[in-house]
């Protein structure tokens, strides 16, 4: 078993490392709650299921966040993973002996939080149009590893599927598929469809997500 150790005050912390495919769910609704997970590498997105069968996927997650923390004994959302992921993972009872450690991830759930925050207003107030152009540019925001930037575009790779953004933003699947096309209709961004991961280019997309004053 690969250990990932994380220096501090009280000595090394050892976590075990974990690498988790794409579309892997690492997390189930229900799971008993023994460990945080903390992402090293790739994306995770947090979801809930209703009853009747629909999603709603709350949180997307990169390098640096952490997820798993909960006050129950069982999880209560479903964590997957969209990209090839590395992941280091702590037992949550040596948590509570290493306030250095636990400090670390406080700092890291209150960035998260904010994002939530922000996720909120996007639902309650955004249109379709500004909910779609706020998920591209936080992905390029958010997960540098996933796009890169030419004079006159930045590019990053989609890796959830248009179901799934739906799911995230809180719209149909018709009404994603129209935000995109109208977006490139605008020349804001450029696409191919084809079968994986979109990749889109992005062009002066930031005063059409509703976040940005425009002249």
């Amino acid at each position: 078993m690969e250990l990932y150790r994380s220096s501090n005050n009280h000595g090394d912390v050892i976590g075990r490392a974990m690498d988790v495919p794409p579309r892997t769910v690492i997390i189930d609704e229900g799971d008993p709650a023994r460990s945080v997970y903390k992402i090293q590498v790739g994306q995770v997105m947090l979801s809930k299921l209703l009853p009747d069968g629909r999603r709603q996927i709350f949180e997307l997650l990169g390098p640096g966040s952490i997820f798993g923390v909960t006050p129950n004994q069982r999880h209560d959302s479903v964590a997957e993973s969209l990209t090839d992921t590395k992941l280091s993972i702590f037992e949550r009872s040596w948590l509570n002996h290493v306030p250095s450690i636990e400090n670390s991830f406080v700092h890291c759930l209150e960035a998260q939080i904010c994002a939530l925050h922000d996720h909120a207003v996007l639902l309650g107030r955004k249109t379709a149009t500004e909910r779609v152009s706020t998920y591209i540019l936080n992905l390029v925001n958010g997960h540098a590893q996933n796009s890169e930037q030419t004079q006159s575009h930045v590019f990053v790779i989609v890796p959830m599927t248009r179901s799934e953004i739906a799911d995230y933003l809180g719209l149909t699947l018709e009404t994603v598929s129209r935000a995109f096309s109208r977006l490139k209709r605008l020349g804001v961004i450029a696409y191919e469809r084809h079968d994986g991961p979109m990749r889109v280019a992005i062009h002066r997309l930031g005063p059409l997500t509703g976040t940005y004053w425009t002249a």
